[in-house]
């Protein structure tokens, strides 16, 4: 089929209701993009596709791993091209749409991924882990990949020294990269919601209260705090609350503040892509048929 449609934004920017009306209209499959919404059992706190939006459009790659496994960008590459082969062997197109940057730069191969893992490596990282705090780590990752700590919570230790590994495995020397959209020669384009800050504010308050409303809490006690997964954004603060550490309105009140922090992160991550284009949700279909002349 005629190429890919990447599509990214900040959380609460509206990104899966925009996926699926462009997969209505073009008859096309929607692959996730997103390090959390590949976990089951976390819908709320993920907000992942719910069970009618997905019954509406077939969507790949959400809630297909248990919250204990650990994922990364590389392998993310392999599952979602083997998606979307598939997608394509069907006579459909294919939208890859969610709010991890760095998942979609590497599948549009804007980033030469290291090995999945290097024991030494990783049996430093171990020794660093066990001597620093999280935000040490951070601030080590900002010094070897700026934009890719800016996109990481500094408390996110999983993420922040599987970042880590994966930079210092690409300063050993070259290794072989995963095939990408770029390297395949498919034709993509590559869409970043362009949602007003302040809409995007109050898209962000109904969406915390619409969470706590559904059982966000009840889902993170589910979760545990051992899991890989327990430290998406929002989880470690509904643990606490649970834990009688703060009241309903201070977790309410932490929820914004953080999932705000969040999504300004991504937004800027998002702006500095070079190989994004700014799109506006109204502007969408006419981007698609422009770039990939999909009708």
């Amino acid at each position: 089929m005629d190429g890919v449609l990447l599509l990214g934004g900040p959380t609460a920017s509206g990104k899966t209701e925009a996926a699926i009306a462009l997969a209505r209209h073009f008859d096309a499959e929607i692959v996730g993009a997103d390090s959390r919404q590949v976990y089951r059992g976390m819908p709320i706190g993920t907000a992942a596709p719910s069970a009618a939006q997905q019954e509406a459009v077939p969507h790949h790659l959400v809630a297909f791993l248990d919250p204990c496994e650990r994922y990364s960008a590389a392998r993310f590459v392999e599952d979602a091209l083997a998606a979307i082969d598939e997608i394509h062997d069907r006579g459909r197109r294919a939208i890859v749409a969610g709010g991890t940057g760095f998942y979609l730069r590497a599948l549009f191969g804007g980033v030469a991924l290291g090995g999945e893992r290097d024991s030494a490596v990783r049996e430093r990282l171990a020794r660093e882990a066990a001597l620093h705090p999280a935000t040490v780590l951070h601030d080590w990752l900002g010094a070897l990949d700026a934009p890719r700590a800016a996109v990481i919570h500094p408390q996110d230790r999983y993420r922040v020294l599987r970042a880590l590994e994966v930079r210092m495995t690409q300063t050993q020397g070259p290794t072989a990269s995963p095939p990408t959209l770029r390297s395949r020669r498919l034709a993509c384009a590559y869409g970043v919601l362009d949602v007003p800050l302040a809409d995007l504010d109050c898209r962000i308050e109904a969406r915390v209260d619409a969470m706590l409303g559904a059982g966000f809490v009840e889902e993170a006690e589910r979760v545990g705090p051992r899991a890989a997964a327990s430290s998406a954004v929002g989880y470690p603060l509904a643990l606490a609350w649970a834990q009688g550490w703060s009241t309903r309105d201070e977790l309410r009140a932490s929820l914004v503040r953080e999932t705000r922090r969040y999504a300004r992160r991504q937004r800027a991550w998002f702006r500095s892509e070079r190989s994004a284009r700014a799109v506006a949700p109204r502007e969408l279909e006419a981007f698609a048929r422009e770039t990939l002349g999909w009708r």
